[in-house]
Order: C-alpha cells, then sequence, then structure tokens
C-alpha cells in the first residue's frame, strides 16, 4: 500500500545527451541507495530546454516497440529493473516529426511514452517552432496502481488531468522546466506560486497524488527555479524540493490515503462525464 518516489530535481546540459545520462544513472545509484522505487526526471531531462536547432540533434527514435540496442535508451532500460523511471526527451517518430515527450521505464521496457498535448507560444516561449502537438492523453498500469503523465503546460490546462482522472490514474506525474517569472506582494516567486496552487487543486479535486519534478540551472540566462513538490489526495503538502538547487526529493505514498480521501469526498463517484461530453458537443457544434 506504501510507494517511495523520488524526484530527480537537476540541471542538464543542454544538448548533450551523454553527461545528462550519465547525470541520471549517477541519481538512479544515490535514489536506488534510498529505497526508492520510482524515480522522476523532469520535462526534456536528457537533452535540456532552450533546443533550438538542437532538438533534431538531439531527437530519440523511442516507442513502445523500441529496441534495447539504443545507446542512450538502453543503459535506462537496464537501469529499470532497479527502480521504474520518468525520463523526458525528444522524441522523433518514422515522419521526422519532433514531440517533447516522457516515458515510464520499468523491468527493462517502455510502459508509456507521453507526447506533450499543448505548446505554450505565448511570452518568452515558442515551443510550436520546432515540435508537433501530441495527441493522446492516456492513464497506464503500473506496478504501484494506476498513473498518469503530464508535461508542464498540460497541466495548466483542465482538460489534460481532468481526463487522467476519469481514466483511472491515483498518481498523477507532472515533470516540467518551468523559469522563474516575476515576484508576487510577499517577496515569492510568482511562477513557482501558481504551478504549487495548481498542484494542490488537482490532488485535492481529483483526490490523488500530483508529483511536480522541475528542473533547476541556467539555460541562455533564463533560470529554472527547481522547488519539486508532493501532494496528497487530501491537498496536503507531503514534501518539497528547494528552491534553485539539485536534489533528490524522496517521499512515501500511502495509497490507503486514496481510499480516506475519496469516502470524505466522493466527487470521482459523483461526476457525471456523459454530461460533459453533450455540453461539449453543444458548445463545439455553436461555435
Amino acid at each position: 500500500m506504501k510507494l517511495t518516489i523520488g524526484l530527480a530535481q537537476i540541471s542538464p546540459r543542454l544538448g548533450d545527451v551523454k553527461a545528462n545520462l550519465d547525470k541520471h544513472l549517477s541519481f538512479v545509484e544515490r535514489a536506488a541507495a534510498q529505497g526508492v522505487e520510482l524515480l522522476v526526471f523532469p520535462e526534456l531531462s536528457l537533452t535540456g530546454y532552450m533546443l533550438q536547432d538542437l532538438a533534431h540533434d538531439t531527437a530519440l527514435a523511442v516507442s513502445r516497440t523500441a529496441a534495447p540496442g539504443d545507446p542512450f535508451l538502453a543503459p535506462l532500460l537496464d537501469a529499470s529493473h532497479k527502480l521504474d523511471l520518468v525520463v523526458g526527451f525528444v522524441q522523433r517518430d518514422v515522419r521526422g516529426r519532433l514531440f517533447t515527450a516522457g516515458a515510464y521505464l520499468a523491468q527493462g521496457r517502455i510502459v508509456h511514452v507521453h507526447r506533450k498535448v499543448y505548446l505554450p507560444t505565448y511570452g518568452m516561449f515558442d515551443e510550436g517552432r520546432d515540435f508537433d502537438w501530441g495527441e493522446e492523453v492516456r492513464a497506464f498500469d503500473t506496478r504501484f496502481g494506476r498513473a498518469g503523465l503530464l508535461i508542464c503546460e498540460d497541466f495548466w490546462h483542465a482538460s489534460p488531468p481532468y481526463l487522467l482522472w476519469l481514466d483511472g490514474a491515483d498518481l498523477m506525474l507532472l515533470t516540467s522546466s518551468s523559469p522563474g517569472r516575476g515576484i508576487d506582494h510577499r517577496n515569492k516567486l510568482g511562477s513557482s506560486r501558481f504551478v504549487e496552487l495548481v498542484n494542490q487543486a488537482y490532488a485535492s479535486l481529483f483526490g490523488c497524488f500530483v508529483t511536480h519534478t522541475n528542473r533547476v540551472g541556467f539555460e541562455d540566462g533564463v533560470n529554472f527555479w527547481g522547488g519539486s513538490t508532493v501532494f496528497g489526495p487530501d491537498g496536503e503538502l507531503i514534501a518539497q524540493a528547494p528552491y534553485f538547487e539539485e536534489s533528490l526529493l524522496v517521499a512515501t505514498l500511502d495509497r490507503s490515503a486514496l481510499r480516506r480521501a475519496r469516502a470524505r469526498l466522493p466527487l470521482l463517484r459523483d461526476e457525471r462525464p456523459e454530461l460533459t461530453r453533450r455540453e461539449l458537443e453543444r458548445i463545439l457544434r455553436d461555435t
């Protein structure tokens, strides 16, 4: 009924997949020594974020049927015999399209690949320049129960976590490369406050565990703030990593808390997806 989870809050080296792979394997050893059963890395953890033209050079041809001989994938698949892993990378499909992707690895195989479905193209962001849109939001089964994986902007839209909730996810794994932006009235980083509030809200509304693994470090003058968090199904903060520092955050999740939270607030039992579908069809028809 319990899961020891680790959030690997790292600073990837931009465009250097080999160096980043070595860092992944180092964190795997650290996590395994602390009894971690599932280790989650940030968005684009194998490549860095501000890739631009480097996106093509760093892309991996990863799929559910990928051969384990890939020089970067094979060591991670081997490591997944020690503990389950979530890693971030650029995925290239058979037609040469590039996607921001994350993969869940366990027992030497690829369990699930998620392609980022929302690409920010506002403010400092221009992800649509290099990447294509993902087209699926699906939960998947693990040895710890049913989980869902979302990448950064996916989570700031209400529909992807809602779909994961309906699809049975008890554990939502959010990965990001979120840069620090703005200072609020309490002299706190504005972007971190927004992210933390959203994570807490989803945990409370959906009665599930919500983990957020955010990267740290600098790229092209942009600072990534870290502050990775784990929230329980009652909305309480279980653990948080420091801001702006590489760290391994380890927390224990008690899955019996899911039952208690949903008995106290049975929102999932009372949800009406058929109503949502009907009203969405009406809205789309009338738009």
